[in-house]
């Protein structure tokens, strides 16, 4: 892709009863947003003409029935399916919960395919979207299964960077599911990230310790001395800046987390509960250590201010701006690192 190109930003559209259309459309209202971007959203004509409506948003759309019918230029409408649900604003129906999931796939299959360059996706409920044929926690989950490479959890917002070592699992089961190869894994998922996808040439990583206060010296739980400290020692004589672990209660409040460039939690609200009070509402939720890239904003659904045109875009308008700089990124590491040799030999001939 030469730089004057757009990139073509896919996005699924998530649960048309919650906030999702209204911050996709919120983003784009700006017409500017053009000028980087050639939006793709996976939905029906229907559904965004009804949300315009409703939001009482002036906004001019072109609708296609294929990917590859996209006009660069236009705020596209893929249409995925022709029996588009009513919108029940504030409700978790079932008939919302298929059409999220029919709008990611259609997006997710257009990325594979490279008629999307990046994915950004609005926010699904977990419980209405499962199915048969859709039995994943969510985004994540999914995106890992069809997509190749290993996936991170990895919320980005400015200079704070916290991945998680797992992520959505009961909280009974995640001491157990902390073994020495997910740490290495997840180690280097996110070592890679921040030199490929943010440009840091020697990355500085964080662990959070799993209990309270790493253990206390075996107090307070073996794990942190059995798997935790080993593992991490193992890892930094490899090479890697890796340290820890640290405990987690004072690490965010003691601002210890400006010392690294990203911080690996060992659970989920270890993680977000300090991310989200630093920085809700200009997060974002970007699946590293895939193929291909995809972010998200940082909040949910919000039924509860769904349909009344008052949702705040930033966050999704963060994940657009994040979603297109990782892609660039990604594009000049790939070409720097293709063959280094060469790139040596004409630089020097010149």
């Amino acid at each position: 892709m030469n730089e004057d190109q757009k990139i073509r930003l896919g996005i699924s559209v998530g649960d048309v009863n919650g906030i999702g259309c209204e911050v996709i459309l919120k983003t784009f209202q700006d017409i500017r947003m053009l000028d980087f971007c050639t939006p793709v959203i996976f939905a029906a004509n229907k559904t965004i003409s009804q949300q315009k409506t409703d939001i009482n948003i002036d906004i001019t759309f072109h609708g296609v029935q294929h990917a590859s019918d996209v006009v660069d230029g236009k705020i596209n409408v893929v249409n995925v399916r022709k029996d588009a649900p009513e919108m029940e604003y504030g409700k978790a129906t079932k008939e919302a919960g298929q059409y999220a999931i029919a709008s990611l796939k259609a997006s997710v299959d257009a990325l594979k395919q490279g008629k999307i360059d990046v994915l950004v996706t609005a926010p699904i409920n977990k419980n209405n979207v499962q199915s048969e044929e859709f039995k994943f926690p969510g985004h994540t989950d999914y995106l890992a299964k069809e997509l190749k490479g290993q996936s991170l959890m990895f919320m980005i917002a400015d200079s704070l960077r916290v991945g998680l070592l797992t992520d959505h699992i009961a909280v009974k089961d995640v001491a157990a599911a902390i073994t020495p190869k997910l740490i290495r894994d997840k180690v280097a998922i996110m070592e890679k990230s921040l030199r490929m996808d943010f440009g840091i040439r020697r990355p500085k990583i964080a662990l959070l310790g799993i209990n309270p206060h790493s253990g206390d010296h075996g107090t307070i739980g073996e794990e942190d001395d059995k798997v935790l400290r080993p593992t991490i020692q193992e890892i930094f004589d490899k090479g890697t800046m890796v340290f820890g672990p640290y405990s987690a209660d004072s690490f965010f409040g003691s601002n210890a987390h400006q010392k690294f460039d990203a911080v690996l939690a060992a659970y989920h609200d270890q993680g977000l509960i300090p991310f989200k009070t630093l920085s809700f509402g200009k997060g974002v939720n970007y699946t590293a250590g895939l193929e291909k890239v995809r972010t998200s904003p940082d909040h949910g659904t919000a039924y509860e201010i769904a349909g009344k045109g008052i949702a705040d875009e930033s966050s999704f308008k963060e994940a657009v701006f994040m979603a297109m700089q990782i892609f660039r990124n990604r594009t000049e590491y790939e070409e720097l690192t293709k063959n280094p040799l060469q790139k040596q030999k004409v630089k020097r001939a010149s």
